[in-house]
């Protein structure tokens, strides 16, 4: 089995490089390529994978090789991590849109935007390699912004899935509260990347979300940054990127306050790579944890496992396997959809074991899944189930079919298919709707330029939404960016 990672030389590659190693049942990779331009970097970071691999006794292969064909030559999958400008572009993502009062960030807002103007032309000419030199093979993504990157994608006939680590991380943080293992823990989680609520979160097939904000809703509360009355009054836990919208105004006037993320990566980034350096390392170093992506490994190697058809790979909250620890999350499915959508993904336990998950009832506000964990009814499937980014294909009706959510799914040799879910409440469903056209106009600027199409998406957003801020913005966005948009 070969993989190419794209962006091997990130200094986050460690990290994925153990997982691989820690995982390698799951995963039985017999040869790496790292694949990266910045080819001083990609010595650092090849030779700590190599002794990573040698540490662990992996039997497995690592090359590097700055020659893109090359290294895609013979791929089963190809995972995609690339930042388009580095840090630096992110930093001016950060930046720039606060001086106009809009938040900065790199995947939300006008910042977000920025990065996908520069990232999808990029990640299509990869993709359309891809296609030339391993037609067979499975793209995953994890470059943001996820659900543009993958959307472009899917659009353009690839084989792909797009990746988030936000689930796995709540899967994991609920399990040290809950004093569960993270295999017992099944999340309900809808919505699109960087804007999802986990509806449940269930214990061996019992809602225990209740029980959770009840006893813990402090620390949940803490850890995504937002009030705890918020949390009460929803009855789910939102993602920390809501924190941009629900709070909007007070994340501008924070931010301008303290450095850029991106400033404190750098830095973070600059260290790592003093450590890499080390020819005695030959594990990911404590420092890589404050990089970001915490789980990355996990969830890609259960997800790669999926399609490649290494059956219960585990993952990212959202699927089944001892060996990753990882749980199955899904919606409310009823038997035959969830088989259906099992078969339609590759037949992973296609007629297995269903599962019963509790009733949907009313609960304590207005995202609540069920009152005081009672046991759902609602049949699901016991397989490879995980959260991904795919396309809706009916899943939110309200949303068409083109767009990508991120929800649960079959996964399998085939790809992934959502499963069926419960209604949406309109306290949510209006800002995915809302985002989701955002982000049908955002790939429209990106795939075909002009300051017209910058312009339109940044009015649809609702973080913007207003013409003199569309305006500023999308001249700062333009002149900041410049040197990656052929058309400007």
């Amino acid at each position: 089995m070969k993989l190419a990672v794209v962006g091997g030389g990130s200094t986050y590659t460690p990290e994925l490089i153990d997982g691989f190693a820690r995982l390698r049942d799951a995963l039985p990779v017999t040869e790496l390529v790292l694949i990266d331009p910045a080819t001083e970097r990609l010595e650092l970071i090849g030779g700590l994978a190599r002794r990573i691999f040698a540490r662990q006794d992996h039997p497995g292969k690592i090359t590097w090789t700055d020659d893109l064909d090359a290294g895609l030559d013979g791929a089963d999958a190809v995972l995609l991590q690339l930042r388009v400008g580095g840090q630096a572009a992110r930093n001016q993502d950060e930046t720039w849109p606060l001086e106009c009062g809009c938040v900065g960030q790199e995947t939300t807002g006008a910042g977000g935007l920025a990065k996908a103007l520069r990232t999808v032309p990029v990640v299509l000419d990869i993709a359309e390699r891809v296609r030339r030199r391993c037609p067979d093979a499975w793209i995953v993504d994890f470059t943001n912004p996820v659900g543009i990157v993958t959307r472009a994608l899917l659009g353009h006939g690839h084989k792909a899935v797009g990746l988030c680590n936000v689930a796995i991380g709540f899967q994991r943080k609920f399990a040290k509260l809950l004093g569960v293992t993270p295999e017992r823990i099944e999340l309900e989680h809808v919505g699109l990347n960087h804007l999802t609520w986990e509806r449940a979160v269930r214990v061996d097939g019992k809602d225990v979300l209740p029980k959770l904000l009840a006893e813990h809703g402090d620390a949940v509360a803490a850890d995504i940054r937002m009030p705890r009355p918020l949390l009460d009054h929803l009855g789910v836990v939102p993602s920390y990127y809501l924190r941009y919208y629900y709070q909007h105004d007070a994340v501008v006037e924070e931010l301008r306050t303290k450095p850029s993320r991106a400033a404190e990566v750098a830095a973070i980034e600059r260290q790592l790579l003093d450590l890499y350096a080390d020819p005695t390392l030959a594990e990911k170093p404590e420092l890589l944890a404050r990089r970001g992506g915490a789980f990355y490994s996990e969830a890609a190697v259960a997800l790669t496992s999926a399609l490649l058809g290494g059956g219960d790979g585990g993952g990212n909250g959202g699927g089944t396997a001892a060996e990753i620890g990882a749980a199955t999350a899904i919606g409310a499915a009823g038997e035959i959809g969830a088989a259906a959508a099992i078969r339609a993904a590759g037949g992973i336990q296609a007629a297995g074991e269903i599962r019963v998950f509790g009733e949907i009832g009313a609960g304590a506000g207005p995202g609540s899944a069920a009152a005081g964990g009672a046991r759902d009814t609602t049949a699901r499937p016991a397989g490879d189930v995980q959260i991904v980014n795919t396309l809706n294909n009916g899943t939110l009706p309200f949303l068409p079919d083109d767009a990508v959510i991120e929800v649960p799914a079959a996964v399998g040799p085939r790809g992934a298919s959502p499963l069926p879910l419960r209604p949406l409440a309109p306290l949510f469903a209006g800002l995915v709707a809302n985002v989701t056209a955002y982000e049908h106009l955002a790939l429209e600027a990106a795939l075909k330029g002009g300051r017209d199409r910058v312009f339109s998406a940044l009015l649809a957003h609702p973080l913007i939404g207003q013409i003199d801020y569309a305006n500023r913005l999308t001249d700062e966005l333009i002149a900041h960016n410049r040197e990656h948009l052929t058309w400007a």
